[in-house]
């Protein structure tokens, strides 16, 4: 285990690398950037063996019906897309009003932001399709955006991932802090969208649903938080299309009420996450160990009275 000043020597490396990639990545256009970011992934797909290996492992689980040769296409393509990602964010601040007409499209916005205007809060569920960092992003610029983060072991990741939403006027609650549940509510009073993953096994109160026909541990808390407090719900997805603009898609709100299931609502909000990743199965994060089982968190199996 490596120590504090082994950690904080990582810890300075960490934010100068980042600085350095920023200063050089925001002064080129996007376009030429998507270009060295694609090719950056296409390297990432023959060194990072491990992590090509396990999502390959779990295409097999969600598409069992597809040949070794597609799922071998996608995950080259998911590798592609992520490189490609990771040039976007660090571009992020470059985005203004103009350069987000040009390069987002938006369906079902203008609905959602009806309630918004009205002084309603929205719980939006996503997933880690797309460029899920450009989405929220874009939306910060039209509405205000509370996102919950689980923090990273690198701090200084953190705080750059922090800093960067708050360009766009994106507040970060970490999930591991003492003050992340009086946040939560503090900005659920407010006006405006609460956004959540919930497409992976974490530490947190969870339930399984099913997701690819397979029984997925999938947090609720999100669910709990939008049916407690009357906030609509509603899952929303990014898409990056053939020209390489991006594509933001609303599903149709849904008004919770007092008495509602949040395992229901978290199952329907999982339901939308797999239909669009088979949609575009190469912008999803396959290498994540999804159908990870944690008995503690399951609230089947810690709740007796279940």
């Amino acid at each position: 285990m490596a120590g504090p000043k082994l950690r904080a020597f990582r810890e300075r490396a960490l934010l100068r690398a980042l600085a350095v990639v920023s200063f050089l990545g925001r002064r080129l256009p996007l376009r030429t950037g998507q270009r060295i970011g694609r090719a950056l992934g296409s390297l990432a797909w023959f060194v990072a063996r491990r992590d090509r290996r396990k999502a390959i492992a779990n295409m097999t689980i969600a598409f069992p019906d597809w040949a070794d040769s597609q799922r071998l296409r996608v995950a080259g393509d998911m590798f592609r897309h992520l490189g490609t990602s990771l040039f976007e964010i660090v571009w992020l601040p470059n985005l203004d009003e103009k350069r987000r007409a040009a390069t987002t499209a938006f369906e079902g916005l203008d609905r959602v932001l009806e309630y918004v205007r009205s002084g309603r809060s929205v719980v939006a569920f996503t997933g880690h399709c797309g460029n899920w960092e450009w989405l929220a992003y874009t939306i910060g610029m039209v509405a205000p955006v509370t996102v919950l983060q689980r923090e990273r072991t690198e701090s200084g990741l953190n705080q750059f991932i922090t800093d960067l939403r708050a360009h766009a006027g994106i507040e970060t609650i970490d999930r591991g802090s003492t003050a992340a549940g009086r946040e939560l509510i503090r900005a659920m009073r407010r006006p405006g969208f609460v956004a959540f993953l919930i497409d992976q096994s974490i530490r947190a109160e969870s339930a399984k649903v099913p997701f690819f026909g397979e029984p997925a541990l999938t947090p609720i808390g999100p669910a709990t938080l939008a049916i407690r407090t009357g906030a609509v719900a509603v899952a929303v997805f990014i898409e990056r299309r053939a020209d390489g603009t991006h594509r933001v898609h609303f599903e149709e709100p849904v008004e919770t009420k007092r008495d509602d299931d949040p395992i229901a609502l978290t199952t329907k909000m999982t339901r939308a996450i797999e239909e669009q990743i088979r949609r575009v199965p190469e912008q999803w994060v396959w290498m994540h160990d999804r159908w990870r089982d944690r008995p503690k968190w399951d609230v089947a199996q810690s709740d007796p009275l279940r």
